[in-house]
């Protein structure tokens, strides 16, 4: 899976970036102001799958200091780290806020509650999880996806809540919001979340 996805994106290069900026109604933007919002000046915060580097970009020019993740090490103006984030080893309590901008449906199913108990070692008490899930109850599909061969897996959004409190956190935002990708409408679910 995850040789898939890197190399699909690796193919898609600034395609993929030209595909997302044809979106309309995409809420990243709204999100990651609410994430800010949350933030006290400084804070570090850890994108996974941080793609071309805009959102970690816009969070950095809150004064945030962003470290990013990605298959690709494509983004500039931030720190980033070229890494398969589910085989990612950072120290405990390392950020006060850990970002995903619609990644997490290239996730084994079978990989996101390991992910998630991870993300909130991660995190320093209180820490802040800000992500966009898919809401489709894919076990796994692997086919062609803007001319690249790509891998996504979902659960349904009541599935994705659960591992989420599971994993110890509590969801202070959790919606599904519908918007437009070239190809017609789409669903995902965002949840903003604190570590408890």
């Amino acid at each position: 899976m995850t040789e898939i996805v890197r190399e699909g994106y690796r193919q898609l290069g600034a395609k993929f970036d030209e595909w997302r900026d044809r979106i309309v109604g995409d809420p990243r933007a709204e999100w990651r102001e609410l994430l800010a919002s949350k933030l006290e000046p400084g804070a570090r915060i850890l994108e996974l799958g941080c793609g071309n580097g805009d959102d970690g970009r816009a969070l950095a020019r809150h004064g945030f200091r962003v470290t990013g993740v990605d298959l690709v090490a494509r983004a500039e103006g931030v720190e980033v780290i070229e890494a398969d984030f589910l085989e990612l080893r950072l120290p405990d309590a390392s950020y006060e806020a850990c970002a995903s901008f619609y990644v997490f449906n290239h996730v084994p199913r079978e990989r996101m509650r390991g992910l998630l108990a991870c993300i909130h070692r991660w995190l320093v008490p209180g820490g802040l999880l800000l992500a966009a899930f898919g809401v489709s109850d894919t076990e796994s599909w692997t086919g062609g996806w803007l001319g690249a061969t790509m891998f996504f897996s979902s659960f349904p959004a009541g599935v994705n809540s659960r591992l989420v409190d599971e994993a110890s956190f509590e969801r202070k935002r959790d919606e599904i919001v519908e918007f437009d990708e070239p190809e017609g409408p789409v669903r995902f679910q965002w949840v903003l979340a604190r570590s408890i």
